[in-house]
Parts: structure tokens; C-alpha cells; sequence
């Protein structure tokens, strides 16, 4: 019995609560992306078109439990107009102070073994931090199954005032006070 003294009994008890602690997670697939595309519209009729776009968006789902993440760097949006972006990132976004935008969330009601299955419309509820604020939002989405990935797709709207982020006066009227932002994730195991 002198086998089991208290170095042996502590050794086992570390190893039982990893395994407890761990082993769900084990269980988990991850599916993630490097290359999401996210782009937005703050276009208004009769002006230059206001209109981004980003190929280096990062996300990540874990399909066990719905929760998905997602994160993009403010300056690798890509305008057509190298001054708009300059503009962009300077002035509106301050992308040197905030230099990402993020959400975190999880699906609604979220059940892995159909939402993986199927294709469907799912809803995304979490919180979205923009320019240094994080606000709550419901977004709308679809979730695709392609056979070696998920597809997920959708759009939501964003008021920048929401996000403090001060449209100068001058060009007020030539920027939508509504911006249209859309996305899609080719997520991977």
C-alpha cells in the first residue's frame, strides 16, 4: 500500500480532472478560415460609390456547441479609391487606435447534428465591437453544408453613430447612415 502514498494520490487526481475537463472538448471539430470575405456598402445614389471589401477575415465555429467568432483587421479593407481608404482608415475608423473589428457569438437554438447535416437559416445572436464599442446584435445567416466545408453567409446593418465614428459634416450627406455589411466564410476542419 506504500504505493499509494500522497505524491502518487495527487498525480492520479490531476489526471482525472484533465481527463473530465478536457475530454469534452476532444470531442469537439472546429472549423475555421483565414480567407473570410466581409465587405460593406455605405453607398447613397447620386455620390462615389462608398463600398469596401476583404478577403482576410479569420473565423471559427465549434460545431459542438454553435459558438462562432469571427475577427478582421480595419486596414485590409480594400476600396476602390486609395483616397476613400486612406480616408477610411485615418479619419472615420482611426484603424491605427482600433485596429480590429470583431464578433462573438452563438447560433440560436443551435443543434449540431442538424445544423451540420443540412442546409439552413440560422440566428446568430452576440456582440459586435467596432472602433472600441461593443453593442449586442442578431444576425441572420445561412449555413451550408458543402462537403468538405460549412458556407456561412449573411448581412446585417450598422448605424456608425452606434460605433462612434463621427462622419465629418462636409461629407455627410454623401455617406449612407445606414452601412449594409455582408459576409462569407468558407470554414474548414
Amino acid at each position: 500500500m506504500a504505493y499509494w502514498n500522497n505524491k502518487n494520490m495527487k498525480t492520479l487526481i490531476l489526471t482525472l480532472l484533465g481527463i473530465i475537463f478536457i475530454t469534452p472538448n476532444t470531442f469537439a471539430q472546429y472549423y475555421k478560415t483565414r480567407n473570410g470575405n466581409i465587405q460593406f456598402e455605405a453607398s447613397v445614389m447620386g455620390f462615389e460609390e462608398v463600398k469596401a471589401k476583404t478577403n482576410a477575415a479569420s473565423a471559427i465555429l465549434n460545431s459542438s456547441t454553435g459558438e462562432f467568432a469571427t475577427i478582421v483587421f480595419i486596414n485590409a479593407f480594400q476600396f476602390k479609391i486609395g483616397l476613400m481608404q486612406e480616408h477610411f482608415n485615418e479619419n472615420y475608423m482611426e484603424s491605427e487606435r482600433f485596429p480590429k473589428a470583431s464578433f462573438k457569438g452563438k447560433f440560436k437554438n443551435f443543434d449540431a447534428n442538424k445544423a451540420l447535416k443540412t442546409d439552413g437559416q440560422l440566428v446568430l445572436d452576440g456582440e459586435l465591437t467596432i472602433h472600441g464599442v461593443t453593442k449586442s446584435i442578431q444576425i441572420e445567416c445561412k449555413l451550408d453544408n458543402n462537403e468538405s466545408s460549412l458556407i456561412l453567409n449573411g448581412e446585417f446593418m450598422v448605424h456608425p453613430e452606434d460605433f462612434n465614428i463621427q462622419i465629418p459634416k462636409l461629407v455627410q450627406n454623401k455617406v449612407a447612415k445606414t452601412v449594409k455589411v455582408s459576409f462569407k466564410y468558407n470554414l474548414k476542419p
